[in-house]
């Protein structure tokens, strides 16, 4: 057990510094969700200001994840992750939140969010059970998500563009870190994009 958590806090620590050298080096386009316009940041401390906020936090605990091995009903590394085990996970360590269990009861806490207006950290959702919220990812920006997949798999991350996934989104949901009910969106701020390190893309898979 402790050997398991020091490495992947390990991981996590060598994961955040691949994402923070890939955002200066990226030039990374910052956009403004009220004019639809994107602008470059300013200098690279507000670029890590934002970037060291919601979306490093979660996108980056998920990130230390890659590789663990898919289990159904899982719920820590050690065992094994299923989807909502992933998000459920993510969100117990990197804000100390406790989110619902399944796939279908995180498709009613937070806030709708449209598919064009996804933000890193966001949950995405889809119906591959033949019904709609039956499995749940993390949005990491640059249209690609992060999920444990199914039996025999592992946490990987995908392209939201595949049309696997395409053809099966069923819809999109933002928590807030601060606030104690999910009744509204929070506040929106400029965001982002995460930039997908080199030493991930072996995790990295664009089909089913």
């Amino acid at each position: 057990m402790a050997s398991t958590r020091s490495f992947l806090s390990a991981r996590a620590a060598a994961v955040s510094g691949l994402l923070l050298v890939g955002l200066l080096a990226s030039g990374t386009v910052w956009s403004d969700p009220m004019s639809g316009e994107g602008s470059e940041a300013p200098t690279v401390a507000s670029k890590l200001k934002g970037f060291t906020s919601r979306a490093s936090e979660l996108a980056m605990q998920a990130m230390s994840l890659l590789g663990v091995r898919y289990k159904r009903g899982g719920n820590t590394p050690d065992s094994g992750l299923d989807c909502s085990g992933l998000v459920h996970y993510v969100f117990k360590e990197a804000w100390g939140k406790t989110l619902p269990r399944t796939a279908e009861e995180l498709s009613q806490v937070g806030g709708q969010v449209d598919k064009q207006d996804l933000q890193p950290g966001d949950l995405v959702f889809y119906h591959t059970l033949r019904r709609k919220f039956s499995h749940v990812g993390i949005y990491l920006g640059n249209n690609t998500f992060i999920h444990a997949p199914s039996s025999g798999g592992q946490v990987r991350i995908e392209s939201m563009e595949v049309s696997y996934w395409k053809s099966r989104f069923s819809g999109a949901r933002r928590i807030s870190d601060t606030e104690q009910t999910y009744s509204s969106l929070p506040s929106a701020t400029p965001t982002a994009t995460v930039s997908i390190p080199a030493a991930a893309s072996s995790y990295y898979s664009q089909s089913f």
